[in-house]
């Protein structure tokens, strides 16, 4: 691996615990932070609830929310439903859980003589529960935001989640991804027969982690860590500094006790006891709304150069999966030409923010004209890119197909619609929510048939410096 570069260096190349009474404290702390963790919530980026893109769900967890009705025309049937999801809520990775326990032994760790510190003893206080063994594996929300997202998908298109409808189940190898696929096909019920008593879930790493098998993603972004300079140099920056030396205040620690991982893993905590227990945790009285929106965009940052438009590789990497979804539009098109039955009506995957983020840059969403660097966070408050928004746990992008009878000409018998974490996506090339198959397959034609997997990934054989190739 290459060492890190400092902040200074980041080159224009690389843009193309628990006395009686901290726990009085940890409960007067409790007492006073307003709900929904301090209005922090909407900042957790890929650690968000789904219910923060449809807070309508907040009240009723099956309804299918406003608008649910859609806009097609009455006589246009759906073929097929082609479902990418990321998992649900999750625990931390281990990685996140030492971190943290790191963290939360320096409060310990505080001398009984020292000045009094609310925060920091309340904190100390605070029963570390998370365990490494739990690193990344799916929580009992997971398991309810899945079963319920079928139900919710299952309701929205009723015809294509019949008896006797097949459904082709896969996953990664990631146990939250297969638990996440379990708890999709029992939220189906007991009542619907998907041509056998019990769904297999297929492992596909292939088409759910195609990053893994991208030689040059790996070495010149996932390994490479001069491809994340932006992020480091934001880390380094003057919104951070603010955010760090606040945090150290609060805690009545030195300054340098600290970094800006050791904060954004307290801030990850905030949104962890809320997604997980649906708790306001004490963790989250360390930072103001000012202060979520600077670890929002530190969060963001990382997702923009690893998985987004940072580099071309991130996306490019997608179009095995991008084309593996046209493939199998295509030949439910051609079936249904030919008056068979469709032979894949229903197909759902489960992955990762890393399978979606991707491949929704790959189709051109959420790009803004400026791209995320360290020192723009003052112009980029509008951004499009907003991990949260776009990738939150059970994040959901679905291509569905219909066959429209009476259609004015053959090329407007096939249609398609896209929704994206349950709502229509406007289509690039109409500023539409429904477009001729026709239509959407030229334009992305490009990528269709000029984008081949084992080329794009494969590692330049010139010597030259990795950011020089990204």
């Amino acid at each position: 691996r290459r060492r890190p570069r400092s902040a200074s260096s980041c080159g224009s190349r690389a843009v193309a615990a628990m006395a009686p009474r901290g726990e009085a404290a940890l409960l007067l702390l409790l007492l006073v932070l307003p709900p929904a963790s301090g209005g922090l919530s909407g900042y957790f980026g890929t650690k968000s609830r789904y219910e923060e893109v449809n807070p309508h769900l907040v009240r009723d967890p099956l309804s299918l929310g406003p608008g649910a009705g859609g806009s097609l025309p009455a006589a246009c049937a759906p073929l097929q439903l082609r479902a990418v999801l990321r998992h649900g809520t999750r625990y931390p990775t281990a990685g996140q859980v030492r971190r943290l326990g790191e963290l939360h032994s320096r409060l310990l760790r505080r001398p009984a003589g020292a000045a009094s510190c609310p925060a920091a003893a309340a904190l100390a206080a605070w029963p570390m529960w998370y365990e490494e063994s739990l690193d990344g594996r799916l929580a009992p929300q997971g398991r309810r935001d899945m079963e319920q997202l079928a139900r919710r998908m299952a309701a929205r298109f009723p015809a294509l989640f019949a008896a006797r409808r097949r459904l082709a189940l896969a996953s990664s190898s990631k146990h939250r991804c297969l638990q996440s696929g379990a708890a999709f096909r029992r939220g189906l019920g007991p009542t619907l027969d998907f041509g056998g008593d019990e769904v297999e879930v297929e492992v596909n790493d292939s088409l759910m982690r195609f990053f893994d098998h991208c030689a040059k993603f790996v070495a010149l972004v996932e390994e490479n860590d001069a491809a994340m300079c932006q992020v480091n140099a934001f880390k380094e920056g003057p919104e951070m500094k603010k955010v760090l030396e606040k945090v150290a205040s609060a805690l009545c620690l030195p300054v340098e006790e600290l970094n800006a991982d050791l904060v954004q893993v307290a801030f990850l905590t905030c949104s962890y006891e809320l997604a997980i227990k649906n708790v306001t945790s004490p963790w989250c009285s360390l930072f103001s709304e000012e202060d979520a929106k600077v670890l929002e965009y530190l969060n963001d940052l990382k997702q923009y150069w690893k998985r987004g438009y940072g580099y071309d590789i991130n996306s490019r990497s997608s179009c095995i999966l991008f084309q593996d979804i046209f493939q199998h539009l295509d030949k439910a098109v051609e079936e249904s030409k030919s008056s068979k039955p469709i032979s894949s009506p229903l197909i759902v995957q489960v992955g990762h923010a890393e399978t979606l983020q991707p491949l929704l840059a790959l189709m051109g969403y959420f790009k803004d004209s400026e791209p995320l660097l360290a020192n723009n966070y003052a112009r980029q408050t509008q951004r499009k890119f907003r991990s949260g928004r776009i990738v939150p746990y059970a994040a959901n992008l679905v291509f569905v197909l219909y066959h429209c009878e009476h259609a004015n000409s053959s090329s407007e018998e096939y249609q398609v619609q896209l929704l994206l974490n349950e709502k229509l996506l406007s289509f690039h090339h109409s500023n539409e929510t429904i477009s001729t198959y026709a239509d959407l397959r030229d334009y992305y034609k490009d990528i269709l048939e000029n984008c081949h997997f084992k080329e794009e990934c494969e590692l330049p054989k010139v010597n030259v410096t990795a950011v020089d190739e990204l």
